[in-house]
């Protein structure tokens, strides 16, 4: 009887080379990749057409393109193949010019495109500037009979969609003459019309589909969720035979949208299976709306499910935090980050950055921003802004200095924090010298928001007159936000005669608000002229126009309190208005005469 032979416990070097090689483009650690350029060039493989395409991928996927362009180069007759892939590799990481000037060369050297090149190269196509590169492309389609892979005609079609209202149109007329579709010609049809908000034909396209998917359903869901049509959103979603995660967070998300938290936390908590997404959707609705004790309460749920928080996560609370107002919240994220070993990105230190800025706790404001390690201009731009806007033109004006310094080139961003600095601390010739140092020393071209600034600047100053006259220079229409700007001024300053004038132009832009009524009103006041005053009020009640009442909020334990003029509905009302009472007392006693606005 023969003895058995047993099997040898080794594998060769070779075969184990040569197991790495399959899955190389996969390969996304730099260190590895590089172990495995140096045996793949000690081999002679650099050369070989399966092996340089699998290498230029991973190098693509490491995010090194300047290795990936050498390892194109040194081979000397690329393939259609080969170009493809560093087509590819460019649009992956955001070169589109690149990937075209590789389609441009592989054409000069006599290579014919395939049906995988011209798909590659639409990714790198969006926006309405894209259109005619888009156009081009299609004509290309045609000239080389490339229809017959439905995979092309859908890549053009969802690049139609995404270059606006033109683009779709183009797309609708592609989509017609297509003999066989499938539901990915649908559902970038549909996405298209989404995308530039004409529902009812997306509604339309959506009903005449032959077949769905998960996508033609989430897609149309979306469409509706982020018009605010949660009616029709509803009615869509009850129909939906396979609901998925997606489909339930387009739901909260829109609800969270439209403010209506109750029917959002609903849904919410009847979803099947919660994500990371879902848990930050609905945190962050509730803070955008102020109501810290739900997001805190959730917030902690989060905590205690021991989700891991990402960048996005992180930012969007916080982002809700900071448009709300709600710094309890926001002081939670940031201690809580604090304990656990989160790597802080830069954009995350930026929202915490903006968040403590805009709720006017410029002291952590500045904690956060010293403590950066690593700052764009982003960063600057945020802290010189928040000092601006809390009275701390000085600083705000010495860090514009420093951030100059150390080599960061200000935007047009930086200049709008600049310039209210300079407003709200009453630096008017400083203001001049940099409104005219934009573009002839940074090569920022003033937009309207500097121009509003500036008319602000000269406004408060009492330089009523130089403001109107560059607010007639402007090289743009002055919309009513500068209008409305130069009428508060007029009203600081009691001229009559240029508010009456301001007034003329801002009825014709907006004709039916209130607060400019309001505003000449006083002003008239102010100057006894009392006909003129009830003139105002008179007009204001033939148009059918109403003040409406202005509303004051508060956080305080981490509850966030709203009110307006005469409100009774809070429950301590009576206890407030005693203390407003007691207050106004202490202010008569302290000399105090109250200025009376009609």
């Amino acid at each position: 009887m023969s003895t058995p032979i047993r099997a040898p416990t080794w594998v060769s070097k070779r075969r184990l080379f040569e197991e790495k090689l399959i899955d190389l483009q996969k390969c996304s650690n730099i260190n590895q990749l590089k172990q495995m350029h140096a045996q793949i060039f000690k081999a002679n493989l650099h050369q070989d057409p399966f092996v340089a395409p699998k290498l230029i991928a991973a190098f693509s996927l490491c995010r090194q393109m300047n290795l990936a362009i050498n390892t194109f180069n040194q081979i000397e007759e690329p393939n259609v193949h080969l170009y493809n892939t560093l087509i590819r590799a460019h649009v992956n990481n955001f070169q589109p010019s690149q990937a075209l000037s590789t389609f441009l060369e592989m054409q000069s050297r006599g290579l014919y495109p395939d049906n995988f090149t011209y798909p590659f190269l639409l990714k790198a196509c969006s926006g309405q500037s894209s259109l005619k590169l888009v156009q081009m492309l299609h004509t290309h389609v045609e000239k080389f009979g490339l229809y017959s892979d439905v995979f092309v005609p859908n890549s053009l079609i969802d690049s139609y969609s995404k270059c606006g209202s033109h683009g779709v149109n183009a797309a609708k007329k592609l989509f017609s003459a297509m003999e066989g579709r499938d539901v990915v010609s649908w559902n970038s049809m549909i996405g298209g019309l989404v995308k530039v908000g004409d529902l009812t034909e997306a509604r339309q396209f959506f009903d005449e589909m032959p077949e769905r998917d998960t996508v033609s359903w989430n897609t149309m869901l979306d469409g509706y969720s982020k018009a605010g049509d949660m009616n029709n959103a509803f009615e869509l979603f009850k129909e939906m035979p396979g609901r998925n995660i997606v489909s339930w967070s387009t739901m909260v998300s829109g609800y969270s949208k439209a403010g209506d938290m109750d029917m959002a936390r609903l849904l919410f908590d009847k979803m099947p299976v919660k994500n990371l997404v879902s848990w930050t959707i609905i945190v962050s609705g509730y803070a955008e709306k102020g109501l810290a004790k739900e997001a805190i309460d959730l917030y902690n749920q989060m905590e205690e499910y021991r989700i891991n928080f990402d960048d996005g996560t992180i930012i969007s609370i916080l982002s809700a935090c900071a448009e709300s107002g709600l710094i309890g919240l926001g002081k939670r994220v940031h201690s809580s980050l604090g304990k656990t070993s989160f790597i802080y990105s830069t954009q995350v230190l930026n929202a915490l950055l903006d968040m403590y800025a805009k709720c006017g706790n410029m002291g952590k404001a500045l904690g956060v921003f010293n403590g950066m390690t690593k700052r764009d201009i982003v960063s600057w731009n945020i802290i010189i802004q928040g000092l601006a806007m809390h009275g701390y033109g000085d600083k705000a004006l010495h860090l514009f200095s420093t951030m100059k310094e150390e080599g960061f080139k200000p935007d047009r961003v930086t200049f709008v924090g600049v310039l209210c600095a300079c407003t709200h601390a009453g630096f008017i010739d400083e203001g001049l010298h940099y409104f005219h140092a934009m573009e002839k020393d940074y090569g920022v071209t003033p937009q309207i928001e500097h121009y509003g600034c500036m008319i602000d600047l000269l406004g408060r100053g009492g330089r009523l007159k130089e403001a109107f006259r560059l607010l007639h220079c402007m090289p743009m229409e002055p919309n009513e936000i500068i209008w409305g700007t130069l009428l508060g001024a007029c009203r600081m300053h009691n001229d009559v005669g240029l508010a009456e004038e301001v007034l003329n132009q801002l009825v014709k832009l907006e004709p039916s608000e209130p607060g400019n009524y309001s505003i000449i009103s006083n002003i008239y006041a102010a100057a006894k002229d009392w006909d003129s005053v009830a003139n105002v009020r008179v007009r204001m009640k033939n148009t059918g126009i109403q003040k409406p009442s202005g509303a004051s909020a508060i956080e305080l334990d981490d509850e966030v309190h709203e009110f307006t003029v005469f409100d009774r509905t809070h429950p301590k009302s009576d206890k407030i208005y005693d203390m407003i009472s007691e207050l106004g007392l202490h202010l008569q006693q302290a000399g105090y005469i109250q200025k009376v606005h009609y």
